[in-house]
């Protein structure tokens, strides 16, 4: 995704707090530019195109659409990727917080949807017509110290 200067600049502040709702609409959550910049980043690392995060934000995906040859040929991602990577993958955006494992009756599923901050992310990034890019260098190593080291976002 291109996430450059545009996409970047969220206008999030820094509080946790949920804003009043007007004419019923959801109540929007404010994110620290701190966990903005964070879940960009991740998502712009990730092997992931915007079009799954746009069909997770409609219902959820389970692994099996995502893995091997299917999720290529359905353009949510770059290559093929085996159920195991694809799940890695997954449950570091949603350590991010922009997704979330569906729950049913019985547990956990292998599906996953946006959370709230994965909405706000994707529907800006929709109406900025921001494209599918990939990260710098930079941001590689960022997304890699913090997965691997958990680092937190106050120290990187």
């Amino acid at each position: 995704m291109d996430l450059s200067k545009s996409c970047d600049e969220s206008g999030a502040n820094a509080t946790s707090q949920h804003s009043s709702p007007v004419s019923g609409d959801d109540p929007v959550m404010q994110y620290s530019s701190q966990s903005i910049r964070r879940a960009q980043r991740a998502v712009r690392c990730s092997p992931f195109y915007t079009k799954l995060l746009a069909e997770m934000r409609v219902s959820s995906v389970g692994i099996l659409t995502i893995a091997e040859d299917s999720g290529m040929l359905k353009g949510y991602t770059q290559q093929p990727l085996s159920d195991r990577k694809a799940e890695s993958e997954l449950m570091w955006l949603a350590a991010v917080g922009i997704l979330r494992r569906e729950v049913d009756g019985q547990g956990l599923t292998d599906s996953f949807r946006l959370t709230p901050l994965g909405r706000q992310l994707v529907e800006q990034w929709q109406s900025q017509g921001c494209p599918d890019d990939r990260a710098s260098l930079m941001d590689y190593i960022k997304n890699t110290a913090l997965r691997r080291l958990r680092i937190p976002d106050w120290l990187a």
